[in-house]
């Protein structure tokens, strides 16, 4: 039998209106000053430590990169001065790193795009840096000894980021730094999701970074769930055993380590990826079960060594059109990117990438875009038809990938 869900109810919307008015009562009328703006989009260069801003639709073009470690060289002399914050600095290089320091994982912009907003993994902070001068303007360090994932809330005011090590997700003030309150969560907490009805959903992934992959080890990488929390007290209202719905769903053999996500835009379906597969499953909200399950396409050329994945990443990214009827998904391992029909669960073509880690929708809405983390390149795929759009070159091993707003008039502090 399946396990019966926990008996506190989660704050989720029922349908897709209700959502709306609560969204429409969180989000400000406009801009905080009236400052012409643009859409563009971010991306983070993990080893390099710099962000490219690429056009956000169209050909996807490269407009300048800001350099998002203007202080490596402090926070280095503090590392080096540290026993213990060296040990760590060096063990994320040699671990989740795959032999480099991670700079740069998550980052947004401020509202009125004066600042990006970036956690920052190898230094175990979260920085705001001025897009106009590329200096920093604050620093918040995490708890623990390293940063990861990150989310705005629907007002744009706050920025929600896992403290991987600290097993901790820090609300911040996105202005100031300043922290809101913060929620103790499972082993390793990983991609955080606010939803429009006010709650914060976090994913912990467990322990990725040790080679005890077999099934029958499973047990050993720690306590992976979702967390639920109210996104303004902050308390824990629900967590989500994942094994447990598995388990119901026939599928004991698969990670309960759920990875990237997107939910539906009515929020009444999650789709999930985990640990060691190629493929995703669908989790009904409000009835709290698994419905379906997708299998994708294995590329001959993968191992089935389960010890060869990057931090145990088969697939790593997903993202949902806003009309919520197609999934992109990164097939990370695979080497390829493809588009998903919602209802069908069928895939489109299988567009090659060189080893994808991220997926995200454009600006326009009408495509997907993935960072292809081995090629330092993005690439975009159309929506509509599942073919690639175009590729950008950007930095040194690209990840998050975010639509974001910077002056109108902005260019590159660094002039590139």
């Amino acid at each position: 039998m399946r396990a019966k869900r926990p008996s506190r109810r989660r704050p989720l919307a029922g349908t897709a209106v209700a959502a709306a008015t609560v969204a429409a009562a969180l989000i400000p009328a406009g801009p905080a000053h009236a400052d012409p703006q643009r859409e563009v989009m971010l991306v983070g260069n993990n080893w390099e430590g710099t962000a490219d801003v690429i056009e956000s639709s169209g050909d996807f073009g490269r407009i300048g990169r800001i350099d998002l470690v203007p202080d490596k060289d402090e926070r280095l002399r503090e590392i080096y001065a540290n026993p213990v914050k060296l040990a760590y600095f060096l063990g994320i290089r040699m671990t989740v790193g795959e032999g480099h320091d991670q700079y740069t994982d998550d980052l947004y912009t401020t509202r009125d795009g004066s600042a990006i907003v970036v956690s920052r993994p190898s230094f175990a902070d979260v920085v705001a840096i001025d897009t106009a001068t590329g200096k920093l303007k604050w620093r918040f360090p995490v708890a623990g000894y390293r940063s990861d994932h990150m989310a705005v809330s629907p007002d744009g005011q706050r920025v929600a980021v896992s403290a991987s090590t600290g097993n901790t997700v820090h609300v911040l003030d996105m202005e100031t730094g300043r922290e809101e309150g913060s929620f103790k969560t499972g082993d390793k907490p990983h991609e955080n999701v606010f939803t429009r009805d006010g709650t914060i959903w976090n994913m912990a992934i467990g322990e990725v970074n040790n080679d005890l992959d077999a099934p029958w080890l499973d047990g050993l990488k720690g306590d992976r769930k979702i967390t639920v929390a109210d996104a303004r007290t902050f308390e824990v209202v629900d967590t989500i055993d994942m094994r447990e719905r598995l388990d119901a769903f026939g599928q004991k053999d698969k990670s309960d380590a759920i990875r990237p996500v997107a939910f539906t835009p009515d929020e009444s379906k999650l789709y999930f990826q985990v640990s060691f597969f190629n493929g995703f499953f669908e989790y009904d909200v409000a009835a709290d079960r698994i419905t379906r399950m997708k299998t994708l396409p294995k590329n001959p050329d993968t191992s089935d060594d389960r010890t060869t994945y990057v931090n145990d990443s088969r697939h790593h990214g997903m993202s949902m059109n806003p009309s919520g009827t197609k999934l992109c998904v990164a097939g990370t391992m695979d080497e390829y990117a493809t588009v998903v029909d919602r209802e069908t669960l069928e895939e489109g073509p299988l567009v090659p990438a060189a080893k994808p880690y991220w997926a995200t929708v454009s600006g326009d809405g009408k495509a997907c875009v993935i960072s292809e983390s081995a090629a330092d390149q993005v690439t975009a795929i159309d929506f509509a038809t599942g073919r690639k759009i175009a590729s950008t070159p950007v930095g040194d091993h690209p990840q998050r990938i975010r639509v974001a707003t910077l002056p109108a008039d902005w260019t590159s502090p660094q002039g590139s």
